[in-house]
């Protein structure tokens, strides 16, 4: 007995029947919309201080359950996010930013 593709089946790639679907289904073809580039607010407003001791600046870069925000979702330069990890980290020490949030 030949293998012999009849013509009327669906041809299958290498990724068996999802083809170059991604994993939330769809085409794999990604199309992003003009997204404006993020500026570090420290390097944009020279006289904006990042101090440990003010909970009000350092609780912006803090999500909801404690965690320091990243880079990329901030907008801060790689200096100033350094600045901000280490004065969230001395905040916390005294008891400034929570490390975790409690209950719920």
């Amino acid at each position: 007995m030949s293998m012999e593709m009849d013509d009327s089946a669906p041809r299958r790639g290498p990724r068996g029947a999802q083809g170059g679907a991604d994993k939330k289904g769809g085409s794999s073809v990604r199309k992003r919309g003009f997204t404006r580039r993020k500026v570090c607010r420290f390097c944009a407003d020279k006289t904006l201080v990042i101090d440990y001791k003010d909970p009000q600046l350092l609780k912006y870069f803090v999500t909801d359950r404690g965690k320091i925000v990243p880079r990329r979702i901030s907008g801060n330069c790689a200096k100033h996010q350094r600045k901000v990890a280490l004065s969230v980290r001395r905040s916390r020490m005294i008891a400034l930013l929570p490390y975790t949030v409690t209950g719920a």
